[in-house]
């Protein structure tokens, strides 16, 4: 009798303990897939692939990324991008492979695809400095047969609901359009020729609209969107223009400013005009600047002084490249180049993007809009 009941007992805790085990499985929701579309913040090497001067795939770039045993993949940073941990943080079984990458596979893809390019901006005219980039509309035309084949690999109705209901987008451009476009020399191919700032920013937020709306059109309902950065921080821009360590340049920042309100009433006016869709917004603005001005408090020695370039009292000329000087404390420096941020600096960014309040990420985090 005794050995019946402590059969029956294991027996019960046996059931009790699998149904409390799949109702977290069921309350927990799965992650889909990633889609990623930016600049050179969040390309994954997509930029490897055509001729462009636009390239990060030489040492040192990557030396700390762990997937590639230190060599260089197209990231422009020692290790990996916001978009990287994001994906790992929220349970992406691989990292997002660049779209361009001929050896990816199905199964890769469907954990997320990286259109990404170094470059790239909103308006279509930005980054020709460079000869070759993707744009964002090349970038969501890259993503259209992205989705087509989804049709073909899954059927259209589980691809829908798959991309619909759990998978997300983020979006990371809008700095391009103002380095390397509106603010290049006047006498080059910069926008200023022929436009006001408020003109400029009007035309890009536009744009903006329109892609972001082919977008949901094409089935994405949960988006991130990233304002513009304090680009008048970056080492580039102090170096060119002599300034010391604490100072940024005006004109910069205050177009980025300038641009970030407009992309804050953009997003709203997305929340309420597409049905079904939740746009999230990431004051990445104010991320960086806060790391810039309290870099001590972060564990960094410098958040002026490119960790790996030439030229100049930061470093902040010549892009990162194998006859560059490098630190040898590359966690200690916001920046890793002239222009990106190390992957210390992203680690800091990306959490508070997965956990972060309605300060820096609003209405709601990214872990709050995996499950939402």
């Amino acid at each position: 009798m005794e050995s019946y009941s402590t059969v029956a007992l294991v027996a019960f805790l046996l059931v009790m303990i699998s149904l409390s085990c799949f109702g977290k499985a069921a309350d927990q929701k799965v992650f889909g897939a990633s889609f990623i579309f930016g600049d050179s913040l969040v390309d994954a090497g997509n930029n490897n692939y055509f001729p462009t001067l636009s390239k990060a795939n030489i040492a040192p770039n990557g030396i700390d990324f762990k997937a590639s045993g230190g060599k260089p993949t197209g990231r422009y940073t020692n290790g990996r991008t916001i978009g990287d941990i994001v994906g790992e943080e929220l349970g992406a079984p691989n990292y997002a492979v660049p779209f361009l990458d001929p050896n990816s596979t199905a199964k890769e893809k469907l954990s997320g695809v990286n259109y990404a390019s170094g470059g790239g901006g909103i308006m279509n005219a930005t980054g020709r400095i460079f000869v070759n980039r993707l744009g964002m509309d090349i970038q969501i035309d890259y993503f259209n047969i992205t989705r087509k084949q989804f049709d073909q690999s899954m059927g259209a109705s589980k691809a829908r609901d798959y991309i619909m209901k759990r998978s997300f987008f983020s979006v990371t451009i809008g700095a391009n359009d103002f380095l390397n476009n509106y603010l290049l020399p006047v006498l080059s191919i910069g926008a200023r020729i022929s436009q006001s700032p408020d003109s400029f920013v009007n035309d890009m937020i536009e744009h903006l609209r329109g892609q972001l709306t082919r977008l949901y059109q094409l089935d994405a309902r949960k988006f991130v969107v990233g304002n513009v950065g304090p680009i008048g921080c970056i080492p580039y821009q102090k170096t060119i223009n002599q300034l010391n360590e604490d100072e940024c340049v005006e004109l910069p920042n205050k177009l980025a400013v300038q641009y970030n309100a407009r992309l804050k009433d953009l997003v709203a006016e997305l929340n309420d005009n597409l049905p079904g869709a939740t746009f999230v917004l990431a004051n990445v603005y104010d991320m960086v600047l806060e790391l810039i001005i309290n870099y001590k408090k972060h564990g960094f020695t410098t958040a002026s002084k490119a960790c790996c370039g030439n030229g100049g009292q930061f470093a902040g000329i010549i892009p990162c490249g194998p006859t560059s000087s490098m630190c040898s404390d590359r966690d200690k420096h916001v920046f890793w180049d002239p222009y990106h941020p190390s992957e210390a600096a992203n680690l800091i960014i990306a959490k508070q993007l997965l956990d972060g309040d309605t300060k820096v990420i609003s209405p709601m985090n990214l872990r709050q809009l995996r499950d939402h």
